[in-house]
């Protein structure tokens, strides 16, 4: 009777061959699947350094606060999570861009690390005291990041607006507004016209859209539709703001009808051209003829002082 082969011997080598291919499944797995492998480093970020920059207790911006002619410093924390070093470009953007001092423009982050960059700011000696937002613009491996960076110059705040070029044309009161202080602005105005007859115009006090940063002088108008259309008139503006700022000025303007164009109007400005020249040739006529009558002697009266001055001379003689 023939020998078979146990079954107990053939389970051992099936379950060495699933051994053996899921040991090759294994090896044969992409190495970038497990890391990032070599090429342009990605997935790297840039924010305020310290106060646990990795975790909830990040700043969100760089606070810094001076006055002016000081220089504020502070560090700004890149982390390269990449096999490879990381490149990074810095640059100041915003209002407070110019502002922004780097040791370096670019600076190099090597692998797997956090470094901590140092950055200076330059407060202007004439910056005016209040907030002035600004960024650090961060560019490498491709991405872009900003950091947000708010600063506080300290100082005496001044409120000053003057009204400036005041004209009054047709049915419109042109004007510029100047903030001649260091502090924002937001102007209220007030419109007065007077005529030779009285009041013609008078707008109370009320705010303008908008708001006059420090050093900014904008241009704006006034409408006023229902302008007199004979009339002399002065029209007075007041600008108030917030802090005690306050100016006026007054512009004047004489309204008058436009003059006849039409052949109907042209022909009544000839025909009383001709009457009042008519007038006044014959008012110089009769002048000349009452002023000729006035001097002329008397009929008869003529010889009459000559006559008795030679009597009189003749009755000397004879006495």
């Amino acid at each position: 009777m023939p020998q078979s082969t146990p079954y107990v011997h053939r389970r051992p080598f099936a379950l060495a061959v699933l051994f053996g291919a899921l040991l090759l499944s294994l090896l044969v797995v992409p190495p970038a699947a497990a890391d990032d492998g070599p090429g342009t480093p990605a997935g790297w970020t840039a924010r305020p350094a310290g106060g646990g920059s990795a975790g909830e207790d990040a700043r969100p911006y760089v606070y810094l606060e001076g006055t002016p002619g000081t220089v504020l410093q502070d560090r700004l924390s890149v982390t390269n999570p990449a096999r490879t070093p990381l490149t990074v470009r810095l640059r100041g953007d915003g209002p407070a861009g110019p502002w922004f001092r780097f040791a370096a423009d670019t600076v190099t982050v090597p692998a797997r690390t956090r470094a901590d960059v140092p950055f200076a700011l330059a407060v202007p000696r004439d910056a005016v005291p209040g907030g002035v937002a600004g960024e650090i613009l961060t560019v490498g491996g491709g991405e872009e990041g900003r950091v947000p960076v708010r600063v506080r110059v300290g100082g005496p705040s001044l409120a000053a607006l003057t009204v400036e070029d005041v004209e009054v044309s047709g049915r419109t009161i042109r004007y510029a507004l100047v903030n001649r202080g260091n502090a924002p602005l937001r102007p209220r105005l007030s419109v007065r016209a007077e005529g030779a007859f009285g009041t013609l115009l008078d707008r109370q006090a009320r705010p303008l859209p908008l708001e006059l940063a420090p050093g900014r002088r904008v241009e704006l108008t006034e409408p006023w539709p229902d302008a007199p259309a004979l009339d002399s008139v002065t029209v007075r503006l007041r600008v108030t703001a917030e802090g005690g700022a306050r100016d006026e000025a007054a512009a004047s303007a004489a309204y008058v009808p436009p003059a006849p164009v039409t052949g109907a109007g042209l022909l009544a400005l000839a025909f009383l051209a001709v009457l009042g020249a008519r007038a006044y040739r014959r008012g110089r006529w009769r002048t000349g003829t009452s002023a000729a009558a006035a001097t002329a002697p008397a009929p008869g009266t003529d010889k009459q002082p000559a006559e008795e001055e030679r009597h009189l001379e003749t009755a000397g003689a004879e006495s």
